[in-house]
């Protein structure tokens, strides 16, 4: 049994292409693109990935990988996974945002840890905010909504199919939102900070005798962080409502 050149080339074609779409997928995505994951875990499971939805995804009829088209096509596909992954990061750092903002307004933002994805150190809150919207992530099987997307996006949106102006104004338009998602999550805590807040205020101008600064530090601190366990009841309605409009986008761009 003998295999032509050409034959052997479309096979390799067929197994890196796909291979190269899901690579920049899980670079990018929530939870496979921290430092803490193994560039070679991320290699093998998109690799495993590529040998399972292969067989079953139209075949591009593509011989001439190592060329200039070839090199495109590449860059084609990583643009691809990395527009789609970047839309779930924006969708995480809404509650980075949001965290941040709180530990500010409740005078918590002291509190640094080292963030394991960016490798920086952020707000105690914050980072608290970040591992629990990652953990429903997993709980939700987000990390498999999104490999299933880029598995019928082959179909959708085949091997040698540009993204369109128009969708990557999608992606960048998107960002916007993730500022009104954060106020939105954070305007409950900011609100009832102003309230503590206000409230010194008139208690500093009817009693000028007070020490404001030796109290008012620690009830501010105490309140945040109740007033943060308060709105904890709401935050599965944020992360639902976020995410949903975090999915419908990436199978509106790859046409799902």
């Amino acid at each position: 049994m003998t295999f032509s050149t050409d034959l052997i080339m479309q096979y390799l074609a067929d197994l890196l292409l796909p291979f190269v779409r899901i690579s920049a997928l899980l670079v990018t995505m929530i939870g496979f693109s921290g430092k803490s994951v193994s560039k070679k875990v991320k290699a093998l499971l998109a690799l495993m990935i590529a040998f399972l939805i292969a067989p079953t995804i139209p075949s591009p009829g593509f011989t001439e990988l190592f060329s200039l088209a070839g090199f495109l096509l590449v860059v084609q596909q990583i643009l691809i996974g990395v527009a789609i992954g970047f839309i779930s990061q924006i969708f995480l750092n809404t509650f980075v945002m949001a965290g941040q903002t709180i530990a500010v307004q409740t005078g918590l933002g002291f509190a640094t840890l080292v963030d394991p994805v960016n490798g920086i150190n952020t707000a105690a809150i914050g980072q608290f905010y970040v591992i629990l919207a990652t953990l429903i992530f997993w709980a939700v099987d987000g990390h498999l909504t999104m490999i299933k997307m880029i598995a019928l996006s082959f179909e959708a949106m085949p091997v040698g199919t540009w993204l369109a102006t128009e969708q990557i104004y999608k992606v960048v338009e998107w960002g916007k939102w993730l500022f009104l998602a954060t106020m939105t999550l954070a305007l409950t805590p900011i609100t009832a900070m102003l309230m503590v807040n206000f409230t010194f205020g008139i208690m500093t101008r009817a009693a000028p005798q007070l020490n404001i600064f030796s109290i008012g530090f620690p009830v501010t601190q105490i309140t945040g962080l109740i007033v943060v366990w308060i709105s904890l009841s709401v935050f599965m309605l944020h992360f639902d409502t976020i995410w949903q409009d975090a999915a419908y986008l990436m199978c509106d761009i790859l046409g799902c």
